[in-house]
């Protein structure tokens, strides 16, 4: 009740929850988020290499060129530059695969 009535309670309400579990309660939640969120990074690492190229072939397969598709992605705020270019490789090495089979 009290997490839902404002932030500041609800951040009161889960500490004073996990002191009730004793030491190991606190400790239990942060290696919990820790745990969670290396699981999180999995997830999406596997779910973005195997969904992107799908999405490619789908943009293809409607007439759109790997020229508009950059277009695209350059519009979009992604503020990481790594996926950024990862999204690039991803293009590319599929733009010469189908060069390749052409």
């Amino acid at each position: 009740m009290l997490i839902t009535a404002s932030p500041s309670l609800g951040t009161a309400a889960i500490t004073s929850s996990l002191a009730v579990l004793g030491p190991f309660g606190m400790l239990g939640g942060i290696a919990a988020l820790g745990i969670l969120s290396f699981i999180s990074r999995a997830i999406t690492k596997f779910s973005f290499e195997n969904v992107f190229p799908a999405v490619l072939i789908k943009l293809r397969a409607d007439g759109i060129t790997s020229e508009d598709i950059r277009e695209e992605i350059n519009k979009y705020p992604i503020s990481s530059k790594e996926l950024k270019q990862k999204l690039e490789e991803f293009i590319e090495e599929f733009s010469e695969g189908e060069n390749d089979e052409q």
